[in-house]
């Protein structure tokens, strides 16, 4: 069984939450050629009428003044780390049951199966958590853990 877990490096910003609030921030990163992997919009329960979009990879000097021009900053809270690999029946809570193990307080996490593979994203409260989280998948032969960035 194999496995990798990757950071992420994501780039957010507030959006009003009206059709189209997203689409326009959207389409300046597709007119500089942003080729996302990861999109991720929730609205503010507290704050009404507003929501958060967070967006990966932001490559390219292009790309990034596209993402500043329409609000996006670079954030590390929370970590987001890409995972995938080969699934197997009861994977997710193996592993979610070795994190806990080892104390660690998932931010979040949303994973899916596509055939034999499964593919997701999991966000950590620190580089520290995330760490750790991809060291025990390493030790218990989870994860082929790469140093890569996206």
């Amino acid at each position: 069984m194999s496995f990798k877990m990757d950071r992420i490096h994501v780039w957010a910003v507030d959006v009003k939450d009206e059709p189209g609030g997203v689409a326009h921030k959207l389409s300046r990163l597709d007119e500089a050629g942003a080729d996302l992997e990861y999109v991720y919009t929730q609205r503010h329960s507290d704050r009404p009428g507003f929501g958060t979009l967070c967006v990966a990879p932001i490559v390219g000097l292009d790309q990034v003044r596209a993402a500043k021009a329409v609000g996006l900053n670079e954030v590390n809270d929370p970590i987001v780390m890409r995972v995938e690999g080969d699934n197997t029946a009861g994977l997710a809570h193996r592993i979610k049951h070795a994190w806990a193990g080892a104390g660690i307080n998932l931010h979040g996490a949303i994973l899916t199966v596509i055939g034999s593979k499964f593919v997701g994203y999991v966000t950590f409260d620190s580089v520290a958590d995330a760490n750790r989280a991809a060291s025990i998948m390493a030790d218990v032969g989870y994860a082929k853990v790469t140093t890569k960035s996206r």
